[in-house]
This record gives structure tokens, sequence and C-alpha cells, in this order.
């Protein structure tokens, strides 16, 4: 079968978790003998072509209309989505909550939304009301999808019932990574204290909590380091970067125990997971974290959140420990914990192998999607 993903996130192009797994997934579908392109609209690299292991990615560039900051992303990807199909017709088209809200072209295609948590989740998890056009948009999408799916029980049923889908059905497929690449590295020496968080420096990801638990966390372990990988945003709460709003929030005594080193692509990030004591994720909402299941998949033991799908990710005090991500003193407690007790990481970070091994591995997963793809086709889901 032809499958076509809508991502503007394909790496090495934005780094989130959805293009992490809409690149894992299309891979392993042309490693399975099916046809894969991926189409989506990119500031940087837009205009190339590109051959990614078989997997035909066309990174498109925002087009505008004349005068105005409207932006015809929706019109560019027609044109794309008509190029490919004339040369190989397409059977499935996927995309995030969003991806039909625009007119876009799909043929005879069938169209999956596969929800990776929306605008309407996001804004429900923040307390804030969805943005009129941006949900418009979103409520359009869902009504041109043929099939829904999820990547988590959580996000499903809340997505249900903000957007009031009632009984349609949602077929839920976790989020999966490689576990060969992302394995257990013996030969790694794990630096004492070392703690390593791997997000957007944004609130929801929790990073304030974290940073706001440090001193209390070098108090109960004197060798502690936080060492934090992602991108810098803007946020509005703050007035800008939230990077410079974090380090307002560090005392002087603990400015060289805090390093932010900025968005690293995956070979140093698994040298980075690698070498950490512990790998902490108090994000106050997700739908279904990559790098939880990343940093699982090394044998990591995992401090993550106890809110929305965490308890679906990491069996708490079995494969990894659950915090409150809005308490610094909940995330601390349960750091330094792991911290003064190697055992206990060693026996979490066991755990958690497992469990992505069971369920969350390519091995596990693709077959899965591939057959929900064939029900799709066959009219069985619906």
């Amino acid at each position: 079968m032809h499958i076509c993903f809508l991502c503007n996130e394909y790496p090495p192009a934005g780094g989130g978790g959805i293009g992490s797994f809409v690149c894992n997934l299309s891979r392993a579908a042309v490693a399975k003998g099916h046809n894969a392109h991926v189409v989506g609209v990119y500031r940087n690299r837009a205009g190339e072509f590109e051959d990614d292991m078989g997997v035909a990615v066309r990174r498109l560039a925002a087009a505008r209309l004349p005068g105005s900051r409207f932006l015809l992303n929706g019109f560019t990807i027609k044109r794309a989505l008509r190029d490919i199909y004339a040369s190989s017709p397409i059977d499935i088209i996927e995309g995030q909550e969003i991806a039909f809200g625009s007119d876009q072209w799909s043929g005879p295609a069938r169209k999956v939304i596969r929800m990776h948590g929306g605008h309407h989740f996001f804004a429900a998890a923040r307390g804030d009301r969805p943005a009129a056009w941006r949900g418009w948009q979103e409520r359009r999408s869902f009504e041109r999808a043929n099939v829904l799916c999820a990547v988590s029980q959580y996000v499903a049923e809340t997505t249900r019932d903000l957007l009031r889908l009632g009984n349609r059905q949602i077929t839920v497929l976790p989020n999966f990574v490689d576990t060969d690449r992302f394995c257990p590295q013996p030969e790694a020496v794990i630096e004492q204290g070392r703690i390593v968080f791997v997000g957007a420096l944004c609130e929801k990801k929790g990073i304030r909590q974290l940073v706001q638990a440090m001193p209390e966390i070098v108090s109960a372990v004197p060798t502690a380091s936080l060492l934090v990988f992602g991108r810098d945003r803007n946020e509005k709460s703050v007035g800008g970067s939230f990077l410079a709003h974090l380090r307002t929030l560090i005392p002087e005594d603990l400015r060289q125990r805090i390093a932010f080193e900025g968005a690293v692509g995956h070979e140093r990030l698994i040298h980075e997971l690698a070498r950490a004591a512990v790998c902490v994720f108090p994000s106050h909402m997700e739908a279904m974290p990559m790098t939880w299941l990343e940093a699982m998949s090394m044998g990591k033991a995992v401090v993550g959140s106890n809110t929305g799908p965490g308890p679906e990710v990491i069996e708490d005090q079995v494969s990894g420990l659950l915090c409150n991500p809005h308490e610094p003193d909940s995330i601390a407690k349960q750091v330094a914990r792991c911290l003064n007790d190697a055992a206990l990481c060693k026996r979490l970070g066991e755990a958690a192998r497992r469990r992505v091994l069971d369920n969350f591995s390519v091995e596990r997963m693709v077959d899965r999607n591939l057959e929900f793809y064939e029900q799709v086709l066959a009219g069985k889901a619906s």
C-alpha cells in the first residue's frame, strides 16, 4: 500500500516527538515492502526532496497571500499531493488533529487522523479557551477524516469529550521507539548525581518546576547537577524567552549546577542519556511522550508525570517513578530517591527496558499499525 504522512517535523528538522514517530513508522513500513511519502511545510530546508531509507520526504516552502501574513500551506500541500498521486496513487493520508482543516486534496485516499494531542487537548490542559480559528479548523478536520486513531487512551477519550465525537471509533496505537538504536550502553560511565531533562523549554514541559526543585535536590544529594536539552520557546506568560525566565529562578550558588545545552541531534542525545543517573520529564501534559520511551528503552531510571497518559507509560514504582509535575517538592523527592539509591535505579531501568520491548518497540507496533491500515482500506475501521 502507499501511505502519505502529513508532517512538519520530520527529522532532522523540527526535532519533535511527532517527527520521530513518523520517521520510525514510515521507515518500518518501507522495510515491510510498502511505499511511504512524507509531506510538510518547513521554514528550514524548504524546497528539498530527500530519500530517507526509502521514505520519500518532500519539504515544502510556506506560501503566503501577497501582501498578507495569511499562509496558504493547504494549497501548497494540495499541489504536492496531486503530483505524488499522479505517479503513484495514495491509499492512505495520515496527519495530526488539524491536518484536514484546510482545503487539501486527498483524491480517493482514506483520511486518517492520528491524535498526538491537538489544539483543544492542550488548550484544555492549560485551562485556556481554544483559539477561534484554530479550533474551527480542528473541528472541521475531524468532520472530514474517515478514520481516527490515537497514541494513548487518555488523549483518545479526552479529545472525544472536548470535540463531542460521541461513539466514533478510536483505535489506540501507542508511539514506539527503535529499541536497537535506543538501547543500554554498558560501556558508558554514569555520572553520579547527573539529572537529564529533554524537551522544549516551555511551561507545559514542567522544566520550571524542575529548576525550582533543584535546591531541595542538591540539599539531599550534594553531587546533583541538571543537564537540559531542548529548544527555547517564547511564552506570553513570561513576556518572551522561557530560557531567560528560567535563569532568573536559579539561585546564584546553583548556577554552575544547571546547564542549558539547546536542541541536539539523536546521536548526542543517546550519548548524554547513557551517562545520566536519572532522567526527569515532569510534563504537565503529554499525549504519549517519545522522550520517556527513548530513555526507558536505554534502561534508564525515569521520573515522569502522574498526569494524563503517564500511568499508561510507566508503572509507578515498577518501571519508573511518577510525580506531581506541578509541585517542585514532589519532583525533588522522587529524583533524590533515585540519586540516593543505585540499586533502585538499576531495578527501575531494567524494568523500563522490558516494558518498552513488550509494549512500545518497533517490532511490536509496526505490524499492529499495518494491520490497522489494512482494516482502514477494507472498511473495517471507521
